[in-house]
């Protein structure tokens, strides 16, 4: 009978130390940002090349019958960052439904905030570049919030933020990350695939269907989110808005 070799010390220690860390309220912020430093000085060193090289490597992903090969920057784009706002859209149901943002008069202050988020970039950057016509095509660049490094730094905070604060920020990003996809699909995008949006708007429609009808299993809206993201990706669209429409 073989005998079972006891896990080291200084494994299980760190495993240890590992956990009390990400029970941190603040463990996601501070991984984000040193993640952000670790790249931007990757990114400024002689170590660019293989950040570039490490950012490219291709990653094959099969799916069913179908097989989607993608760089990890796109994966992390276009997967990881549908599963964010998968979370992030979740919760803001869920104060929609029964907290803070059950009531209608409380959606208005995070819809105009949004919506301003929006227009006045929008409306800033044409004003100083209207006599340049290159720099007119990147208007829409100003409109989108990124969510991830706002709710990070407000995880660094910790307790110290209210609840209210770090909802509605949520709430204002989502809904200007949404406005700025809707902007890029319609001025931005080429070739969008009519086929593929048909069968998201399917999927989309039967998630309804067993919403309607009560349905609180998991593994069907898991599995018609997962159809949904794989459209949504083919359509041309940024595959995020399928963990918008998922939650």
């Amino acid at each position: 009978m073989s005998e079972i070799t006891p896990m080291p010390r200084l494994p299980r220690r760190a495993l240890r130390a590992l956990s009390e860390f990400f029970r941190l309220e603040a463990a996601g912020g501070i991984v984000l940002i040193a993640a952000a430093v670790l790249a931007l000085i990757a990114a400024n060193s002689p170590l660019q090349s293989a950040y570039e090289a490490f950012r490219e490597i291709p990653v094959q992903v099969r799916i069913g019958a179908l097989d989607i090969s993608k760089p990890l920057l796109l994966w992390i784009n276009d997967g990881l960052m549908a599963i964010f706002f998968l979370v992030v859209a979740l919760e803001i149901k869920r104060e929609a439904l029964s907290g803070q943002l059950a009531e209608r008069s409380q959606l208005v202050l995070p819809m105009v905030c949004a919506a301003a988020g929006v227009i006045v970039p929008a409306l800033l950057f044409s004003a100083l570049n209207h006599n340049d016509a290159a720099s007119m095509r990147g208007w829409a660049v100003p409109t989108a919030t990124d969510i991830a490094f706002a709710l990070g730094v407000l995880a660094l905070l910790g307790s110290r933020v209210p609840v209210a604060m770090k909802l509605l920020l949520s709430t204002i990003a989502v809904v200007d990350d949404l406005m700025a996809i809707l902007i890029i699909a319609f001025f931005y995008s080429h070739g969008l695939s009519v086929t593929a949006l048909m069968w998201a708007a399917v999927a989309l429609a039967a998630m309804w269907v067993l919403n309607r009808r009560g349905v609180k299993s998991l593994g069907p809206y898991l599995a018609l989110g997962v159809v949904l993201w794989v459209c949504v990706l083919k359509s041309g669209v940024h595959a995020t808005l399928a963990g918008v429409a998922t939650g």
